[in-house]
């Protein structure tokens, strides 16, 4: 773990102004290979590569030494096995990846309740608020580090800046198990030098675009007019000027203050049969119920979100009575939307789960008084017991007898 921007006693500026925010970004270093080693330590410093089938499946990951050879994400496999022929090819075993994240994560809510999840494997922490109790957030940043490799064996980046959009910039510098440090007063020093292509929502099209106005970096960025890069880019165009100089306003948006709940996942291959995406519904509806109740918040629209192979991209959402967060509920419903769209006759690269129009349920996700009966009882202890055993023996471990009927 080295720090860059050294300093850390420069950091206390943060804590000297209240309207300064103590960010972390926190990236988990090849995280699909990384639980593959922890699994069975023999592939140690081998190049892991997890993903699809050969012959038409794509890379979700690769290890640091597979990377050496070039193979990265969303490639091709058949073209990282000609880079790599000496790699070891996992298929992806996401349920046993999300366990390890809600370890992971665990940790994280340790420290502080404004925990915003990008992914399975990244989330921003906001320790405006934690420094009294655990000391200055670079302090936080190394002993949330430090728990994760204790606990879980796995190792984390960490970025630590005023605003998300440094921290997560910062976190990507030194990996794997890096910590990188962006004071308040150092923001510029940071971004000025960088490639443009590490800013978010700058793809290879808007790259070319900003390369002929002869813009290569965040410094010649923040040197543009904001009248040409309108001009060019429309309102992206001045929103880019403002990242450029490290401007970022963005609250950390914890899940319970959300405006909706959600978990989708792309696939390795493609779903072409209904009843295997039932089962991946299965696990989505179990790990967003899990979520909303652990954050003690329902929803009343449930939204199913289909990507077809062809990434043609729909919706269909219902909304109920009353809120429910409950998974059983939550599964049946979207099985039903399912029923409305192509599934089953079209390829399926990703399907995804949302509940919004979120209420706040209080403390201990207490019922209201129409609720409170022996049913809705029932079903509160019974959710109670089943994340108490999907959180011992995993996601797979429990299904409704629905999936085995055939």
């Amino acid at each position: 773990m080295t720090p860059s921007l050294h300093s850390e006693n420069v950091y206390d500026l943060m804590e000297k102004n209240g309207s300064i925010k103590s960010i972390i970004h926190l990236d988990m270093d090849a995280f699909y290979p990384a639980v593959e080693v922890l699994d069975n330590p023999e592939l140690k410093e081998k190049p892991v590569i997890v993903g699809g089938r050969k012959e038409r499946g794509v890379v979700a990951s690769a290890s640091y030494e597979a990377r050496k050879f070039g193979v990265h994400s969303a490639q091709p496999i058949a073209k990282a096995m000609r880079l790599c022929p000496k790699g070891i090819f996992l298929p992806v075993r996401m349920s046993r990846y999300k366990e390890v994240s809600e370890q992971i994560f665990e940790i994280f809510y340790r420290f502080t309740p404004l925990v915003e999840p990008l992914s399975i494997d990244e989330a921003f922490l906001d320790v405006t608020g934690s420094t009294r109790l655990f000391g200055h957030p670079v302090d936080i940043a190394k002993k949330i580090m430090q728990m994760v490799f204790k606990e879980i064996g796995l190792t984390v980046s960490a970025g630590v800046a005023p605003s998300k959009f440094v921290a997560k910039i910062a976190s990507d510098m030194d990996k794997p198990d890096g910590l990188t440090i962006v004071p308040p007063d150092r923001i510029r020093e940071f971004l000025d030098p960088l490639p443009i292509k590490k800013m978010w929502g700058v793809g290879k099209v808007t790259q070319k675009a900003l390369a002929s106005l002869n813009i290569r970096t965040f410094m010649e960025l923040s040197q543009m007019s904001v009248k040409v890069l309108e001009q060019k880019f429309g309102k992206h165009g001045s929103k880019m000027h403002q990242l450029s100089m490290g401007i970022d306003e963005r609250e950390v948006v914890p899940e319970h203050d959300a405006k909706s709940i959600g978990h989708e996942e792309t696939f390795p291959h493609d779903i072409v049969d209904a009843d295997e995406a039932k089962k991946e519904l299965l696990s989505l509806a179990n790990r967003v119920s899990r979520r909303m109740r652990r954050n003690s918040v329902t929803g009343k629209t449930i939204t199913l979100k289909v990507k077809y192979n062809d990434f043609v991209q729909i919706t269909r959402s219902k909304t109920l009575p009353k809120s429910t967060e409950d998974g059983r509920e939550i599964y049946s419903i979207t099985c039903s939307l399912l029923e409305k769209t192509k599934v089953g006759k079209r390829p399926v690269r990703l399907l995804g789960i949302s509940l919004s129009q979120l209420s706040f349920l209080g403390p201990e996700g207490q019922l209201t008084l129409f609720e409170q009966n022996d049913i809705y009882k029932k079903r509160k202890d019974l959710n109670k017991a089943l994340d108490s055993l999907y959180e011992k023996h995993g996601e797979e471990s429990i299904r409704p007898g629905i999936l085995f009927t055939k």
